[in-house]
């Protein structure tokens, strides 16, 4: 049995490209005692882990990749072999592992049993009924904490957190509006996954003229998947008391100089408002709640679920890099 591994091969400078990574093979491990051994059959991509393709990242939330080591991801898998006493053979398992064919764990790495719905698609666990979903629920409704007839705006409205917080926010009754990057995007936003206003930040009079014309009351509650010059020029149009769900920061992952500067605090302070980051991992206890009312959604048809799934572990980096240029729609995951 082998093992095909997608290693960090350097340290990506600026936007990543495919020359950042490589492959090995390697035979497949054997579990010691308190081990066990997954088979991977999913790769979550998401742009975030980008934060830690970089030297001297720290052990801020997660610890640097290692150069020439497998690249750290999302994963879900079926374990394969067992020697630990809580992981049975043939449970599934949602875990912070990499992309590799097969994962050897003792589960200190984030990895929990998942209980799945054998009439749904084994890859919404991946996506909008698992980390997508609970990122997108635990963000709006914690920080947001969003009321009928509020106007709600989501940056990277497109993308996997970013689609499904707009429809959260739609099933709840709120005024939607999505900002994206080109004018194709923002109809699909709109004809697509219902927001009630798609918006090109890159259309003639830039984001702040799109804004008065599309937020002319303001905005309640902002969910950033961006920052840079975007969560700047938002914050021009916060209503007061509104609430700023920080929640990613993709303008800012790959910039080798110095990250975009915010120069309009002082509006959250004349507008009173909260802005607040936040980690779906750090509310464990909430999943059960998150997942019943994003499975309602879903079997109702108020959430849809936009996954586009790559083939094999050899498209990984290609549809990796693909997620900074604006080239997806919804969620991408690879299918092993």
């Amino acid at each position: 049995m082998i093992n095909q591994r997608v290693l960090l091969a350097r340290y990506p400078l600026g936007l990543p490209v495919e020359a950042d990574f490589s492959f090995d093979e390697v035979p497949v491990p054997e579990p010691e005692d308190g081990e066990f051994l997954i088979r991977n059959l999913y790769f979550s991509l998401d742009a975030g882990f980008r934060q830690w393709m970089r030297e001297g990242a720290g052990d801020n939330y997660l610890s640097a990749m290692a150069i020439a080591r497998p690249v750290m991801s999302l994963t879900l898998g079926r374990v394969e072999r067992s020697r630990h006493p809580d992981f049975d053979e043939g449970m599934l398992v949602l875990g912070r592992h990499a992309w590799e064919t097969y994962t050897l764990t003792d589960a200190s790495d984030f990895t929990a049993p998942l209980e799945v719905d054998a009439d749904l698609p084994l890859h919404l666990y991946l996506g909008t009924l698992g980390p997508t979903g609970l990122t997108a629920y635990l963000g709006l409704m914690d920080i947001g904490q969003p009321k009928a007839g509020e106007t709600v705006v989501v940056s990277a409205a497109g993308g996997a957190v970013g689609s499904v917080a707009g429809q959260i926010a739609k099933a709840l009754g709120c005024r939607t509006v999505g900002l994206t990057s080109s004018d194709d995007k923002a109809a699909w936003l709109e004809r697509g996954i219902g927001y009630d206003v798609g918006v090109n930040y890159n259309a003639a009079g830039g984001l702040d003229e799109a804004l008065k014309k599309a937020c002319p009351e303001g905005v309640d509650i902002y969910f950033d998947n961006v920052g840079g010059a975007i969560l700047d020029t938002t914050l021009t149009h916060l209503r007061q008391g509104a609430r700023v769900v920080l929640c990613g920061m993709v303008a800012d992952y790959h910039d080798v100089e110095k990250p975009y500067g915010v120069s309009h605090l002082w509006e959250a302070i004349t507008k009173r408002a909260t802005l607040k980051g936040f980690m779906y991992t750090d509310e464990v206890a909430r999943y059960p709640e998150a997942m019943a009312r994003l499975r309602h959604w879903f079997e109702t048809g108020a959430i849809q679920s936009f996954d586009e799934i790559r083939d094999g572990i050899e498209a990984t980096p290609a549809a990796f890099c693909g997620l900074f240029t604006g080239a997806n729609r919804g969620k991408i995951m690879i299918k092993l």
